[in-house]
Order: C-alpha cells, then sequence, then structure tokens
C-alpha cells in the first residue's frame, strides 16, 4: 500500500464516525419532530373518532336493529334496509333531489361566473362593493331566508304576485302549488349559495397569468375567445370542485323545504333529508330513518365518484 492510500484510509477512518453521529443526531431530531407532529394532532383525531368515527360505526349497528327510544334494540339484519329501498317515497325522495340539483347547480356556476368576470373587469374600489354585496346572503341563516321569501311568495300580499299583477297576470300560489313549489325553493338555495360560489371563481381568475390575455389581446380576441380558450381551460379545477360541492349542498338541503312548504304540497318538495327526517320524526323504529341515511351516503359517494370518472379529474390536475 503506499503511502497516499495510508493517508486515505486514515482520513475516511476519521470521517466516518464523524458521519455516524451525524446521522444518529438526525434519525434523533428526526423521531422527536414526528412524535411532536402527532401529539399535535392528537387532540383532532380524539374529537374525530368521538363525534364522527364513533357515531358512523353505531349507526351501521343500529342500522340493522329494530330499535326505538322505548326498547332495547332487537337484530333485524337487513329487513330495514329492504324496507327502504322498497319505499317508492324515498326513491322519490331521490329523484326530486336530482332534479333540484339541476335546477340550482347549473345556474348557480353560470351566474357566478359572470358575476366574477364582472368582478375582475372593474375597478379595485368598485370590485369590493360587488364582493361584499355578493356574500351577504351567505352570511344570512336559512331559516330568515325561508321566512323572507315565504313572504315574498305570498299569495294575496306578496311581492312577486304584486309585481306580476302590474302585468295583468294573476296571482301564483308559488309555494301551494305543485307545479312551482319545488322552483320556489330552488331560487332561495341559488341565492344563498351564489356569493360564496363567486368569491371562490374571482380568486380563481384573479390567479390567472394577465400575460395569457396580453397575448390574445395581440392576436386580436375578444372577450368570447379569451373566456373560452383561457378562463375556462384555466378553471376547470375549480368548477369541478364547485359542482361535485354544489351537488352534494343541493340534494341534502334541508331548511328550506323544511321552513317553507314542511315537504309539501303533496310531496313535492320532499327533498331526501326532510324524507329522513320526517320518519325520524313520525316512526318510532329509528333504525329504518338510519338505514334511509346511509342508503343517501352510498348514493351522494357513488355519484360524485361518477362525475370524477366522467370528467375524467385526473387530466384535469394541472
Amino acid at each position: 500500500m503506499t503511502a497516499t492510500q495510508t493517508m486515505m484510509t486514515e482520513t475516511e477512518t476519521m470521517v466516518l464516525p464523524g458521519r455516524r453521529h451525524d446521522k444518529h443526531r438526525h434519525n434523533r431530531f428526526r423521531y422527536r419532530d414526528g412524535r411532536i407532529a402527532y401529539l399535535l394532532i392528537l387532540p383532532a383525531l380524539v374529537l374525530l373518532g368521538i363525534f364522527v368515527v364513533w357515531p358512523a360505526v353505531y349507526a351501521g349497528y343500529l342500522s340493522f336493529q329494530d330499535w326505538s327510544f322505548y326498547k332495547d334494540p332487537e337484530f333485524v339484519g337487513w329487513r330495514n334496509y329492504t324496507n327502504v329501498l322498497s319505499d317508492p317515497l324515498f326513491w322519490e325522495s331521490i329523484g326530486r333531489g336530482f332534479v333540484f340539483v339541476a335546477m340550482t347547480v347549473p345556474p348557480m356556476l353560470i351566474l357566478a361566473f359572470f358575476f366574477s368576470s364582472l368582478v375582475v373587469s372593474v375597478s379595485r374600489w368598485f370590485a369590493g362593493v360587488l364582493k361584499v354585496s355578493i356574500y351577504i346572503p351567505t352570511i344570512i341563516s336559512a331559516v330568515i331566508t325561508s321566512i323572507i321569501f315565504v313572504l315574498i311568495y305570498n299569495y294575496s300580499g306578496g311581492i312577486l304576485n304584486a309585481m306580476l299583477g302590474g302585468f295583468g297576470i294573476d296571482p301564483i300560489a308559488w309555494i301551494g302549488d305543485p307545479a312551482w313549489a319545488l322552483l320556489a325553493i330552488a331560487i332561495p338555495a341559488i341565492w344563498l349559495g351564489i356569493g360564496l360560489t363567486s368569491l371562490i371563481m374571482v380568486a380563481a381568475m384573479i390567479d390567472i397569468p394577465t400575460e395569457y390575455y396580453e397575448a390574445a389581446a395581440m392576436e386580436g380576441a375578444d372577450w368570447w375567445e379569451k373566456t373560452r380558450y383561457i378562463t375556462l381551460p384555466q378553471m376547470k379545477n375549480v368548477f369541478l370542485y364547485l359542482l361535485i360541492t354544489g351537488f352534494v349542498a343541493a340534494i341534502q338541503q334541508f331548511e328550506l323545504p323544511l321552513v317553507m312548504t314542511g315537504g309539501g304540497p303533496l310531496n313535492s318538495t320532499t327533498l331526501p333529508n326532510l324524507f329522513i327526517f320526517n320518519h325520524f320524526r313520525n316512526d318510532i323504529n329509528v333504525g329504518y330513518s338510519i338505514a334511509a341515511a346511509l342508503l343517501l351516503f352510498v348514493v351522494l359517494g357513488t355519484v360524485s365518484a361518477l362525475v370524477f370518472r366522467f370528467v375524467n379529474s385526473e387530466r384535469l390536475v394541472d
């Protein structure tokens, strides 16, 4: 072995223990940081387990029981589920929920998009005024909104029929006629949801680089061409998010039909959650209501998965 090789071997022998020591210290710090992180999220996990996981597991258990507040649970197997699945009113409420989604989500997305386009095209001060004004309905309680729109829809003294009367149109029983009741509920639902939807779209539009629009303007593109080839493609992930959340919120709407119509007339506004609530309130067999709620959860999850698959969400990720 030459002198140079000997010196290199001695140097490596002196360095390696230091490297091992640094590696050991790094692993020790890493273990400590991981332990601290787990301790920080422990309260959230405990609360999640108490108020979400355990109630969900126990609800699944009770859905297989003939149970009420007046007697002990009695195992009945799949009977509650078969009763729900064979109940035509349950399927009617599910179908009505999809109709309600079609009435609310597409108009809300379209209106929010045009409003957001207006906000990003005006001055900063005026944009602030518009954003505050559109967000006000979001902070209003759904119960208060229901009362306001009941007064608007009132047959004899409502503002809407008074306006129509000025054009010679006879009064309409907006929430008393099965042909109009669901639409009458859809309008305040759009009014309540358009604020947050608009602000999310505004944030997405502001995040689009202005260089894209400047380059398109140099090519002579008008507003529609900029919207079609720049704005809409850049916001596709946002649209997907708003579509899924809008669908879930609309089909689970509860307060508006409960306060405005009570599910009537002739069950024309009985949406799925109100159907489950009415059974829970009137039927002593609570297992039926729990089974219906779990089946609704399956329907929501299945439709959401189908929407993701239909729009091919993996390609939407930038």
